[in-house]
């Protein structure tokens, strides 16, 4: 059974240092069990995935490409001359643009059947079966004939430890170089000034008159708004009235009725 682990450059979140995303590791653990599988990478250059060969792949192939060029076509005519059983790839890459629409594009390219969010795959060329997540724990078991595509849910098993032996035995191989292809389409991006933005208040009357309303957003609805508004009293006519107020509240008692 031929397998292919699709690879991208991933950048950490922290550092920035060229790294393997997470669920392709989880991939090659995946392809792993299954047999023996070759990475495929397409980029200007293949250290940021180096690191896949300390981890299960024995090889790994290289297209080179500009930077800034659609991925797509050459990913998908190498794997058209593969002709893989499964191929495997992370939901998305890391620390890039991180769209996650390359695996349906080139499912779409080469007419290929697409399942996602796989954490486990057992079978053969003939036949096999993948466990899709639904979340939440839930399981879906598909039974297939291939080829086939599926992306890896992080849901599925760890990635297997480095090992540098392992790595220092791998190879990395360059199968084609293209010097054209299509551009990829920059997003519109616009950047304005910070502002902040007003914030919504819960429990605010739909109803009501302008004032109503004007008291609830500014917090002076309730018990507060039963109150009266002293603008500098006197200490005596001050007292009294917070004396009142606790009195209404009922952390005090209210005054004692004199028998004459």
């Amino acid at each position: 059974m031929t397998i292919v682990v699709l690879l991208s450059a991933g950048r950490h979140p922290v550092s920035g240092a060229p790294v393997l995303p997470r669920m392709e590791a989880q991939a090659i653990r995946i392809a792993a069990s299954l047999g023996e599988a070759v990475g495929l990478h397409a980029g200007p250059d293949a250290e940021a995935v180096r690191e896949a060969l300390g981890l299960g792949l024995t090889r790994i192939e290289h297209i080179a490409l500009p930077e800034g060029l659609d991925p797509v076509p050459a990913l998908s005519a190498r794997l058209a001359a593969l002709a893989p059983d499964l191929v495997l790839a992370g939901r998305r890459s890391q620390g890039g643009a991180e769209s996650g629409v390359v695996p349906y594009a080139l499912a779409e390219a080469l007419d290929l059947l697409l399942i996602p969010d796989v954490v486990a795959v057992s079978g053969g060329a003939d036949t096999l079966t993948l466990d899709q997540s639904l979340g939440r724990g839930a399981l879906r078991r598909v039974s297939v004939r291939g080829p086939v595509l599926a992306t890896v849910h992080p849901d599925a098993a760890a990635p297997h430890a480095y090992a540098f032996g392992k790595a220092r035995r791998g190879a990395v191989e360059l199968v084609g170089a293209a010097a054209t292809g299509v551009d990829v389409p920059q997003a519109i991006v616009e950047e304005r000034p910070y502002r902040r933005r007003p914030k919504l208040v819960k429990g605010a009357p739909t109803g009501g008159s302008a004032a109503e309303r004007l008291k609830a957003a500014t917090g002076e609805g309730g018990s507060a708004a039963k109150g009266r508004l002293l603008v500098e009293p006197d200490p005596e006519e001050a007292a009294r009235e917070i004396l009142a107020h606790l009195r209404q509240i009922g952390v005090l008692a209210g005054p004692t009725k004199s028998n004459s």
